[in-house]
């Protein structure tokens, strides 16, 4: 497959990424799925879309073990990222939890790692842990996902809070709602968002407005809901799928660069939000 003209997005160190990446919630885990799964992340590296996000939650680290497998042999082309589960966000257990996550992952660093979400420790013990991890050379760079609001204000005062590479979150042309305070909030900080389930779990691209304007505009409904995340330049989407097909529809929406009418038109079909949300979560 030729490789695409990739967008890319900057983080707060200057390094640029892949604004398309690709998500693996639930891959890894049925063995009949396994080789085409293999077969469509090695696709998306050889496309350049080089940025893999996993989870040590997903599948009970089996995700992590298939990338680590899609990777082996050419992990100095890929910005890889995983995220630590709450639980195991603490000065004691994020090292063997990080460990855990290396070793599936068949790597010696972990080029982001994120908090999944916010549990029970505290921000400042999880961001020390971070630090320790970065400081020992475990991990490039570090975050947070499913922060809110007021979480990322509470971050930011704790030491290595305002050091965070991007916020995790759910994102997409039907969950608009970080656009009213978040996603402000984090433009003036210079923060990324990673927007993670782009279509929802998949009942967007089945959605009768996006179906018609897909349709009128020569573009799956797919590829709208990918082109309207990477009009933004402050915005990594990581579309999840295990099926080559898929994805080369997927990255068919690089080649669509939506028009200031057609991002318009988009706003009138799917509002942008009126007043605070609580941030939405998969």
């Amino acid at each position: 497959m030729k490789t695409v003209s990739m967008k890319t997005v900057r983080l707060p160190s200057g390094e640029r990424v892949p604004a398309f990446g690709l998500g693996t919630w639930y891959l890894g885990e049925r063995p009949a799925d396994r080789a085409e799964e293999l077969a469509t992340l090695q696709m998306a590296l050889d496309a350049g879309a080089t940025l893999i996000d996993t989870a040590e939650m997903y599948g009970d680290g089996l995700a992590e073990e298939l990338v680590g497998e899609a990777i082996a042999g050419r992990r100095e082309e890929v910005f890889l990222v995983t995220k630590v589960l709450p639980q195991n966000a603490s000065r004691l257990r994020m090292p063997g939890a990080c460990e855990r996550s290396l070793r599936r992952l068949g790597t010696d660093q972990i080029d982001l790692y994120l908090l999944h979400w916010r549990g029970n420790v505290p921000l400042a013990e999880t961001m020390e842990a971070f630090t320790e991890l970065q400081e020992e050379g475990k991990i490039r760079y570090y975050g947070v996902s499913n922060l809110d609001l007021a979480d990322m204000q509470e971050l930011w005062s704790v030491p290595g809070g305002p050091d965070v590479a991007t916020n995790q979150v759910l994102y997409n042309l039907a969950h608009r709602g970080i656009e009213w305070d978040l996603l402000p909030w984090l433009r003036k900080h210079g923060i990324p968002v990673m927007a993670y389930s782009p279509f929802g779990r998949g009942e967007l691209v089945h959605n009768p407005k996006l179906v018609g304007f897909a349709r009128h505009h020569g573009m799956t409904p797919a590829q709208v809901a990918l082109a309207w995340l990477l009009a933004k330049d402050d915005v990594i989407a990581i579309p999840k799928t295990g099926h080559r097909d898929r994805l080369q529809e997927d990255l068919g929406a690089l080649e669509h660069r939506l028009t200031k009418s057609q991002l318009a038109e988009l706003d009138k079909l799917f509002l942008p939000p009126s007043g605070p949300r609580p941030l939405e979560m998969l």
